[in-house]
This record gives structure tokens, C-alpha cells and sequence, in this order.
């Protein structure tokens, strides 16, 4: 566990310092985006932290287009984040902490999809159908 913080933060040091037009843009918007693929620092008192259940179809069909678009993205910047910190790990050897975040992430993203599509297919304008489909392949 210490471990991966410290080599989180040493490859976070190591990204932020890379080149000076990068420092320059991140000075004045205070903002690496390079720190949304790993994983946030916890204190040291969260041994085993707790982490959430993938989404339920039955949950997203309630949520309208544009929210299922916006969540879509997040998982996808969480699953970025995940698949990142397990590629760092792997290739120094060291263990992927709670991996079963992957499948709940994978679970999420194709249920996403699952309820987009339902939708496409209930659209009465074939023309609008198509296109919501078309936009639902390219996800």
C-alpha cells in the first residue's frame, strides 16, 4: 500500500516536471490533467477503502439522455484512471490494489450502453433511431 502511494507520487512528480510549456499552462490554471489518471492520495488512517457497486440498468433507464452521456464519461475517465495505475504497477512488479474495480467499471459501461440502445430502438423516427445508434457504436 505504501508503495503504490509512493510510487503514485514519484511518477506524479516526475509528470509534472516534464516540460516547461506544460508547467506554464498548468500555473495559470492550476490544474495538471495528468493527475485525473491515478488514483488520489488517502490519509493514512483509510487501510481498506471502500468502493462502490457498478450501476443497475433499472438505476440508468430513470436518467435522461444527456445524464447517461455525461456518467458514461466519468466511467470512462475512471477506467482510464484504473487501467493506468495497473499498467504503472505491473510493470514494476507490484500488485494492483482491489482489482475487482475493473469488472464493476466494464459492468457499468456496458449497461450504459444496453439502456441507450433500448432507447435508439423505442425511437419512432426511423431516421433519428439511426442516428442515436450510430452515436451509441462510436461510445
Amino acid at each position: 500500500m505504501f508503495m503504490t502511494r509512493f510510487i503514485g507520487r514519484s511518477f506524479l512528480a516526475a509528470a509534472k516536471s516534464e516540460s516547461s510549456a506544460a508547467t506554464a499552462t498548468m500555473s495559470t490554471s492550476g490544474h495538471n490533467p495528468l493527475e485525473e489518471l491515478f488514483e488520489k492520495d488517502r490519509s493514512l488512517d483509510d487501510q481498506k477503502p471502500v468502493y462502490g457497486r457498478s450501476w443497475k440498468a433499472s438505476e440508468l433507464r430513470l436518467k435522461s439522455w444527456d445524464d447517461l452521456h455525461k456518467l458514461w464519461y466519468v466511467i470512462l475517465k475512471e477506467k482510464n484512471m484504473l487501467m493506468t495505475q495497473r499498467q504503472m504497477l505491473h510493470a514494476q512488479n507490484l500488485r494492483f490494489p482491489n482489482p475487482e474495480r475493473l469488472p464493476k467499471v466494464r459492468k457499468s459501461m456496458c449497461r450504459i450502453k444496453h439502456v441507450l440502445t433500448e432507447r435508439a430502438i423505442e425511437e419512432s423516427d426511423p431516421r433519428r433511431s439511426a442516428e442515436m445508434k450510430r452515436m451509441i457504436n462510436a461510445l
